[in-house]
């Protein structure tokens, strides 16, 4: 379930500037109330959504889009899981109250390494790939961004594999 809040678009802008998260501020703000849990569900609830605008976004020709909402999905699959497995990764971003490319780029290789999935790995590398030169550069057609898409579904599946067994455990 979604809920929407109106923000000015100058916030947002300011934020992203920043390298800041509107849901990474949100769940640092409630962090001592918050299981972390809760918010790897919420992240993957978020990355469902962002992989149905990927999706959207490849139907209709949108290599840019499509670039961003796809590393979009792996960066919150990313979070979910590093705060579901609590790797260190996870209580750095905490403690440095963001998440940085490299720290996701870091947390894909210890998610990868404790599940023994290399997936995890290739989906993040080719998550970042489309994001700079899809997203940023501008570089990538729809075809070459389009491959993406089933490394963004591994991903989500294993999160919510990976989410719904730690749910489970509670």
């Amino acid at each position: 379930m979604f809920a929407s809040i109106l923000l000015p678009k100058r916030l947002i802008e300011a934020l992203e500037a920043r390298g800041l998260d509107v849901v990474d501020i949100i769940v640092n703000a409630l962090r001592d109330e918050l299981d972390p849990r809760i918010v790897a569900e919420a992240r993957v609830e978020l990355a469902e959504r962002l992989l149905d605008e990927a999706r959207e976004y490849v139907r209709k020709g949108d290599a840019v889009q499509a670039s961003e909402k796809m590393y979009k999905v792996a960066e919150e699959c990313i979070k979910a899981l590093a705060e579901a497995l609590q790797v260190k990764e996870a209580e750095e971003a905490r403690k440095r109250e963001k998440w940085s490319s490299w720290l996701l780029g870091e947390a894909a290789k210890s998610i990868a390494d404790e599940l023994n999935e290399q997936k995890v790995l290739e989906a993040w590398a080719i998550a970042y790939d489309v994001h700079v030169w899809g997203f940023h550069e501008a570089k990538y057609s729809i075809e070459r961004v389009a491959v993406g898409l089933k490394y963004m579904e591994l991903l989500l599946d294993t999160a919510k594999r990976v989410v719904g067994k730690s749910g489970a455990e509670r």
